[in-house]
């Protein structure tokens, strides 16, 4: 009976880090470049009462054994790199990412992060800054005198200044991709780091190598699908409830147990 006790309670833990992360995921539905999370489940180990085969009789063995399972345990959040929605704006500086990579941003300690956020904004100096004024890498200043922006698929940056019909290139963003993105750190602020499990970054130009080509004028929206999310939390609270229902028919067992008069 303690047994069920203790199995019921990890069931309701694990559900309960599930409803964490759907929540997250639908806190962000409309962060841009967000990717969702999975919880990836494992049962635990188990009591083994009578293993299979044991001898029963001279020739004879039981074909099945008894196992008891101890219940179950969270063992990865797991990020989902499918592209999200995109969606029009119109501003040359908006660009979205089709297919793989990220842009490579340069955070206040001096560390190269990775970010699908492509809303990118002017300094005081022209250079392009993410919405918390982190620096694009590579390096990119608009002069204050350009007029029209035009970013190629190829993540070349151009402007054509007033009176003259050419566009002159101001430099060229590049991007970078990973061996497996999912195990890519979250730092928040739609930005991730580099780990381990991530493998190195392989840098290249837009449209190559595996790369994703540009689009400017269009934002990545979240991956995260409402519905999708709806289901997971009403399936996460029938299992919570479940398991809590669980916990309880074990504790009245025991409390009838306990209750015994001779």
């Amino acid at each position: 009976m303690i047994r069920s006790l203790w199995s019921a309670s990890t069931g309701m833990a694990a559900q309960q880090l599930q409803l964490d992360v759907i929540s997250n995921n639908l806190a962000n539905v409309n962060t841009n470049g967000f990717k969702k999370g999975r919880v990836d489940f494992q049962d635990l180990i188990y009591q083994t009462l009578r293993p299979s085969g044991t001898p029963q009789a001279q020739g004879v063995q039981l074909p099945l054994g008894e196992q008891i399972g101890l219940g179950t345990r969270a063992v990865a959040v797991q990020k989902l790199f499918n592209t999200g929605e995109f969606k029009h704006t119109g501003n040359p500086l908006d660009m979205a990412i089709e297919g793989q990579g990220f842009f490579q941003i340069l955070t206040p300690s001096g560390e190269i992060a990775y970010t699908r956020d492509g809303s990118f904004k002017t300094d005081s100096q022209g250079r392009l800054v993410t919405s918390d004024g982190y620096l694009l890498q590579p390096e990119i200043t608009l002069p204050p005198e350009s007029g029209d922006i035009v970013v190629g698929v190829d993540g070349t940056v151009s402007v054509v200044f007033p009176g003259q019909i050419e566009a002159q290139q101001l430099g060229q963003i590049q991007l970078v991709r990973f061996p497996n993105p999912a195990g890519l750190a979250n730092l928040g602020h739609n930005l991730f780091q580099r780990t381990g499990s991530s493998g190195e970054p392989i840098t290249g130009i837009p449209g190559q190598d595996g790369l994703g080509a540009i689009a400017s004028g269009i934002l990545e929206m979240s991956n995260v699908q409402v519905v999708e999310e709806m289901v997971n939390m009403i399936v996460a609270q029938r299992a919570y409830e479940i398991n809590s229902k669980a916990v309880q028919s074990a504790d009245e067992m025991l409390n009838i147990a306990n209750n015994l008069r001779r």
